[in-house]
């Protein structure tokens, strides 16, 4: 009998290990399937701005469609190198797998990026060029085409002939650059009949800076027949002056970008074309691109995304319907 006690006590042992040490195995390798879930950042030059939400929004679903998770952070303001270059060094010493970023400056953000790569993180540009080619991809709208759109759409409503303003956004961005010398080129090549009473003033990165920059100059020029804005806060603000002004629908106004107000100008006729991008299309791609690539998958060293001119005649369409109303329900911040 002691025996026979000593093999059961010997057998419930066993098997208490045996089932203990499965345990411990299945909980170690749901732990390191949870270990192997990506992690990418994703970097805007801001925060506040539809566009960047809309940015947002397509990195969401992305990360949704493929099991990954985003880290969405960046400045708060569009000129705010030095908070863009610390969040990109912060998620580098957190050792994410990946880094999708939209640079403010594309010379400033050269070092931080070459510094990822040297930790062996990948990093993918989006929105806005980067000097050097310390990147894997470039996802972005075609910005030449963009503001080669806007001055066909200006010299046309214009009849070619007429005073205008191109007001820039600041120097060092090159997504907004490109616009301008897009718009630039094409009204000198194309319409020699419109002159540029102001063609090298910079609104800055806020509504705020945009507004008094075309405050100032709608009183310095009352005879201006044009404007061209090449962004979401330097539109705004000059829509802003302009309505202040009591001019709003007289002078032809084309702009870049959109949001409710902006969507609603352009359905009063105080703006009369804006230029819109895929920024949904430009974040999903980012994340994307960005788990395929960390999954050995080739791929595409520049794709473009899409540029758009949005007029009054075809804003009701679904297609740009869908890129002016975006559904931010998803996000949360």
């Amino acid at each position: 009998m002691k025996q026979r006690a000593i093999v059961l006590i010997l057998f419930f042992a066993f098997t208490s290990f045996l089932f203990s040490d499965c345990r411990g195995k299945k909980e170690k390798s749901a732990a390191q399937g949870q270990a192997r879930r990506l992690q990418i950042a994703v970097i805007p030059k801001g925060m506040t701005h539809e566009f960047w939400k809309a940015i947002h929004l397509g990195a969401v679903r992305a990360s949704q469609e493929l099991g990954v998770d985003i880290f969405w952070k960046g400045p708060q303001k569009e000129d705010d190198r030095a908070q863009q270059i610390t969040v990109v060094e912060d998620f580098i010493s957190r050792g994410v797998d990946g880094i999708v970023l939209a640079p403010l400056d594309d010379r400033a953000l050269c070092r931080p990026v070459q510094d990822a790569v040297r930790e062996h993180i990948p990093v993918i540009i989006i929105d806005s060029g980067l000097q050097g080619s310390d990147y894997i991809s470039f996802v972005a709208t075609d910005n030449y085409r963009g503001g080669a759109l806007a001055a066909q759409r200006l010299g046309e409503l214009l009849q070619g002939k007429g005073k205008i303003f191109l007001i820039r956004y600041q120097e060092g961005s090159a997504s907004t650059m490109e616009r301008e010398r897009g718009f630039l080129d094409t009204m000198q090549k194309d319409f020699p009949g419109i002159s540029f009473l102001v063609k090298d003033q910079y609104a800055g990165a806020t509504t705020e800076t945009a507004y008094q920059l075309a405050d100032n100059l709608l009183s310095r020029f009352p005879d201006v027949e044009g404007i061209f804005c090449p962004n979401e806060s330097s539109t705004f603000g000059t829509l802003l002056a302009v309505q202040e002004a009591q001019i709003a629908g007289k002078v032809k106004f084309v702009g870049f970008d959109s949001s409710p107000k902006l969507v609603q100008a352009l359905r009063d006729g105080h703006i009369h074309g804006l230029i819109h991008q895929s920024p949904q299309k430009m974040g999903y791609l980012g994340v994307k691109m960005m788990v395929q690539y960390l999954g050995g998958q080739p791929i595409e060293k520049k794709v473009d995304t899409g540029v758009y001119l949005v007029t009054e005649d075809n804003m009701d369409e679904p297609e740009i319907k869908a890129l002016l109303q975006p559904d931010f329900s998803e996000l949360q911040y």
